[in-house]
């Protein structure tokens, strides 16, 4: 295998030019994002640049696969349900379809991850956690990517995360996963001159569903919780958003501007708001490295407090700004 900063430097130069031509494809096509009442943007702007990080990964997955074939069984699960979750993201991001569809479509991506845990483990406790992280993740980077660079700087930092915490193929794909989003962040932070689209939200969640899949799969059970550390802030977000949501009978499932970041960059700014979360991911990634040899106990406590208080801070901003 190559030196790390190798393969970080040629994956991320890869994306960049990836979405470079995205950008010209999209500015081509008029594949736009419109503003709108339910939008955080205010100028029509070019979408589907998260086709690079796909690009990058399926790249990247590929290598693996022909240098190492001996490569855990649940990565070659995992590029199928890539590039069926990218796919029928990029077919949206063409041609709106029915959330319903591609809820399905996004379970037989879930299936496919969950088989290749199964298969690896031999054991029904990692593929029910591989089908649930894929389900919830990919639904919730998509539901979080409306302002510009939170999805990708995010998710970059829950592969840092995760690239700690893995050995082997996985660790080169966290990397892969890193590089992606860095090649795509100029384009879309601090000034967004193109958005992911569902293409790339929904790649991001299933990558990181991977890695957090992997990770449970080599890690001692002391660890494990660690593994949650890294998506608390758009979990809560994401979470306690859809639940307000359902419980006031609104349709959950259709675009909306009433997410915590998005309330906050409209008071303080996308640029503003998005570093705020880099911090708290900072953080977390932080936290995940330094408590990685703790017991269960303390690992444990320490999710259920970040948890706590990022719940709690949620309601508390979310009433005061609501008045």
């Amino acid at each position: 295998m190559p030196e790390a900063s190798l393969w970080l430097g040629v994956l991320t130069a890869a994306a960049a030019a990836g979405t470079w031509l995205a950008r010209r494809y999209a500015l081509r096509t008029n594949l736009l994002d419109q503003p709108g009442e339910r939008r955080s943007h205010s100028a029509a702007t070019p979408r589907g640049g998260g086709i690079a990080i796909v690009g990058v990964l399926v790249a990247a997955a590929l290598y693996l696969m022909l240098r190492q074939p001996a490569m855990d069984a649940m990565w070659f699960a995992f590029l199928p349900g890539l590039l069926i979750v990218a796919g029928i993201g990029w077919w949206d991001d063409h041609r709106p379809l029915s959330p319903w569809l591609r809820l399905a479509v996004q379970a037989v991506a879930a299936l496919a991850l969950a088989g290749g845990a199964g298969w690896q483990s031999g054991q029904w406790l990692p593929a029910l956690l591989a089908f649930g992280a894929a389900m919830v993740l990919v639904n919730v980077w998509n539901f979080m990517d409306g302002i510009n660079g939170l999805a990708a700087s995010q998710a970059a930092l829950a592969a840092v995360a995760y690239a700690g915490l893995l050995a082997g193929s996985g660790y080169w794909l966290a990397l892969a996963l890193l590089a992606g989003c860095l090649g795509f962040l100029p384009f879309n932070f601090p000034k967004a001159r193109i958005f992911l689209g569902d293409v790339g939200s929904g790649a991001l969640g299933y990558a990181l569903a991977a890695l957090l899949t992997a990770a449970f799969l080599g890690l001692p059970a002391a660890s494990a919780p660690l593994l949650l550390l890294p998506l608390c802030a758009f979990l809560v977000d994401a979470g306690f958003t859809l639940l307000g949501r359902m419980l006031r009978g609104e349709p959950w499932w259709t675009p909306h501007v009433g997410h915590l970041y998005q309330m906050a960059a409209r008071r303080f700014g996308h640029g503003a708001v998005t570093v705020i979360y880099m911090a708290f991911g900072v953080a977390a990634v932080l936290l995940t490295y330094g408590l990685s040899h703790a017991t269960w106990g303390v690992t444990a406590a320490t999710v259920v407090a970040a948890y706590a208080m990022s719940g709690a801070l949620w309601v508390f901003l979310r009433r005061g700004w609501r008045r």
